[in-house]
Parts: structure tokens; sequence; C-alpha cells
């Protein structure tokens, strides 16, 4: 019998992934593998714990027991979008040690739920050769699925009695790292800022300590006129709040005709 193991990463599309999953093979046999990265916003728990309920299958949580913050002391690196061992660290190795001691390679299929953007698209090859020897399956991406916005994906959810992510509704794009994922750009980080301040000087104090720790590093980067340095999130902060964005994100400056920050994979 084969089993089916779904890569739960408390986002939508790993929502909607379960499901079709679910629907196609029953319950059975079907594992919610989740890592706990232990710095997720609680609502991300409350929408996991949902969606085992709705399935009726419990959550299987991994655990490397750091934050992200601690695996760059303890690498001696701080994360960036262009690079994050917290990824590595805190997500890939737990699930894959825990696939290694539970399932057989030859007799389980490992479910992604990559939406269905060019962009996400591209990154299928890569991570279906990560997951080796388990095989990937994408079920969003399938060429018999309709492509799905995440709006629909949201409306798909609240239809099965599952509310969406907090995150999410705040105008975030990712419901990853409670909102300070580190390979958000610079637009990601100004809107968390303004909807969860408390948690953007967490992150900002976190990020202090390892310039202290590591020198002039920084999460993000600015580029203006072919030159490109560090940027703190400090540094963002005061520019921000002299020129906070406008209802529908842009910046009232032209930071981001600067930036050259990309937002990375969740």
């Amino acid at each position: 019998m084969t089993a089916h193991v779904v890569q739960f990463s408390g986002g939508i599309g790993s929502f909607a992934a379960a499901v079709r999953v679910a629907e196609k093979h029953g319950t059975g046999n079907l594992t919610l593998l989740i890592a706990d990265t232990g710095i997720e916003d609680q609502d991300l728990w409350r929408f996991a714990d949902d969606t085992s309920r709705l399935l009726g299958v419990p959550l299987t949580k991994v655990s490397d027991g750091r934050t992200p913050w601690q695996v760059f002391r303890d690498k001696r690196f701080l994360g960036n979008s262009r690079l994050a061992p917290c990824t590595r660290v805190l997500k890939q190795i737990p699930c894959r040690k825990w696939m290694e001691a539970h399932k057989d390679p030859a007799h389980t299929l490992v479910y992604i739920g990559i939406e269905p953007t060019t962009r996400d698209r591209a990154r299928i090859p890569a991570i279906a050769h990560a997951w080796k020897p388990w095989r990937t399956r994408f079920p969003l991406c399938s060429k018999w699925e309709p492509p799905l916005t995440k709006e629909e994906l949201f409306q798909e959810a609240r239809a099965l009695g599952v509310a969406p992510p907090r995150l999410y509704e705040l105008g975030l794009p990712h419901n990853n790292c409670g909102g300070t994922c580190v390979k958000a750009g610079m637009r990601q980080w100004r809107l968390l800022l303004d909807v969860m301040p408390d948690r953007y000087a967490y992150a900002e104090a976190q990020e202090e300590d390892l310039r202290r720790l590591l020198g002039p590093v920084a999460i993000l980067r600015q580029q203006r006129k072919g030159v490109s340095r560090p940027l703190p999130l400090a540094e963002l902060r005061r520019t921000h709040q002299d020129a906070p964005m406008l209802p529908d994100g842009r910046d009232t400056t032209t930071a981001d005709r600067d930036e050259m920050t990309k937002e990375g994979v969740r």
C-alpha cells in the first residue's frame, strides 16, 4: 500500500494539496508532516489543527528545537533573501530524518503544495531532486488541475469551514515564520512594521544582536546607483516611518525602484 505524505507548511497551498490527496486517496494512509521553526504565528497552529480535524488526520510534528535566530548564531551567518540556512536546518533535515525512520521510498509519495505561478513552477525540479529517493507530486500544478489564485484557494478553505491564516488576512503573502522570514523582501518587512510592529521590533532586535556578533551584516540589501549595501531593519524602519506605504502597497518614496531584494520561497 502506498503511503501519502503531505509536506504541510501551514500555508494555503499545502492545505489545498492535503485536501486533494485526501479526496483522491482517502485518509487511511495519509500523513500531515509539519516542521516547527519555533517562531510560527499562533494562528498557523490553529489553521493546522483545523485542517487536521477536517481531514481526520493527526499532525505529525517534527522540530530541531531551535529558532532561525538561534541557527544564525550557531552558524555564525545571518540568513537573507539569497541564502537562508534555517530552511534546511529547521525544515528539510527534521522532515527527512522522520521520513528515513518511517517511510520506505519505494512505497511512499510526497506531496508539496506549490502554487501554480510561473515562479513557483520553476522550483519544482529542484524540490523533486532534493526529496529523492522519495517520489514527489505537486497537486496544484497538475495538468488536470485548473490553476487557482490564492484568493480562490482561500474561498475553497472557507467553504470547507476552515478560516485562512490571519497573516494572509493582514496582507502578508506567506504564512511562515510569523511573518519574519528572512527570505522576504523590503515590501513585506515594511508591511510587517505596519501591521505587527511588536514582531518587527523583535526581529530588529535579533538582527542588531547578530550584527554585534558578526559585523555589519543585514537581512536585506539595497542597491542604488550600482552600489549594493546591507540595509538593517532599524534603518528600514526609520525610512519607512518617514515615508509609509500607500494603500496599494507602493512606497511614497522611490525606494521600491531602488531595492534589489526579491521575495523567496515559503
